[in-house]
């Protein structure tokens, strides 16, 4: 990859530390040029951790440097919509994090921005490219199932403490576990089936004392499949990741993506043998017919590897290859919370629209 794309990264929290530099330092082509971080561990860290790169204590010394070609907005989620702007007014092309924006409105506006602008605009749904979730795809698309008529995916933790000086157990526009967690589980629905047709919701505050919604239910009405979608902070002994079930049989997925769990020990891709590939006891258990055979057994999981989305964005800016999250997908899972915070209020499946 011969041409050079220099990246601007604002934020070196969890989001930058862990899930974009990380991955944009693993794709040939892509220059991590310039971080903008303000607390000092992080100055620290980033310094240590990619010495070539400088260090910024503003976002204007990201968008005011012309080298600059693709700004990361990895900041917090209530500052999204802002920063995005601003990079693309400085006619940079711009990837942010999730979730895209609060509203489907201020989604609209960054997307016709983009568009007269000409930049590419795409948003962080790295979870498309978790290792589990690339093998229900792959269940799904060759209909193993038969047709499928229940879709089933959690992604669930236990933490019951609230987290003390942390934006995102503040009770602020876009905090809370559907837009953190949920936006996840969204994506893949809507990547997987498309839009849907109705959308309930129960969303609520389960742990004493929290500012934030922690747990989540949210039920995705097509034609002919339901889709569940569940989160919790209070899932101390974890169920099934992944439940589908389909006229042919069923296929049952536990654990998560053991990408985080490495980045969070101190891996990188890259750097690390076999990276994302899942143990076999977290292969997914499968029991289907197929061609009039009765199958039952275990099912190999796909290698996950986070890299794969900033690869596409390389070669999306360089015109090689469309976006594969488009923004008019992140703006639609936008919509899908909004639908599902209406639901929960008025108690009551809504249309989507």
């Amino acid at each position: 990859m011969d041409k050079k794309i220099n990246v601007g990264l604002l934020g070196f929290g969890t989001a930058g530390r862990i899930f974009h530099a990380p991955f944009i330092s693993n794709v040939p082509g892509l220059v991590l040029k310039k971080i903008r971080a303000n607390r000092a561990e992080s100055v620290e860290l980033a310094n240590q951790r990619y010495p070539e790169t400088e260090v910024v204590s503003s976002e204007e010394a990201i968008f005011n440097d012309e080298s600059i070609d693709l700004v990361v907005v990895a900041t917090s989620s209530p500052s999204h919509y802002a920063m995005a702007k601003a990079a693309l007014q400085a006619g940079k092309h711009v990837l942010v994090d999730k979730p895209f924006t609060v509203t489907s409105a201020e989604a609209d506006e960054l997307i016709a921005l983009a568009r007269e602008k000409g930049n590419v605009l795409t948003v962080y749904q790295n979870r498309r490219w978790d290792s589990d979730f690339k093998t229900v795809k792959k269940v799904v698309d060759q209909q193993l199932l038969g047709d499928l008529v229940e879709y089933e995916a959690h992604f669930d933790r236990y933490r019951n403490e609230i987290k003390p000086n942390t934006w995102k157990e503040e009770n602020l526009p876009g905090t809370g576990i559907l837009y953190d967690l949920g936006t996840h589980l969204i994506d893949q629905a809507l990547s997987l089936f498309g839009e849907p047709l109705e959308v309930y919701a129960d969303v609520r505050t389960q742990r004493q004392y929290s500012q934030v919604t922690d747990y989540i239910e949210v039920i995705l009405h097509y034609a002919k499949v339901k889709a569940i979608l569940k989160a919790s902070m209070l899932v101390r002994e974890k169920g099934p990741h992944f439940i589908l079930h389909g006229t042919k049989g069923s296929f049952v997925k536990y654990g998560m993506d053991v990408q985080e769990e490495t980045l969070n020990a101190g891996s990188f891709p890259g750097k690390t043998l076999n990276w994302g590939t899942e143990p076999e006891n977290l292969w997914g258990t499968i029991n289907t017919e197929v061609q009039g055979i009765h199958i039952t057994g275990k099912v190999e999981s796909e290698t996950g590897d986070y890299t794969g989305l900033y690869q596409n964005v390389y070669k999306a800016i360089l015109g090689q290859e469309d976006l594969a999250v488009k923004p008019e997908q992140a703006r639609n899972t936008i919509r899908v919370i909004e639908l599902a915070l209406q639901s929960s209020r008025e108690k009551r499946s809504v249309k989507y629209s």
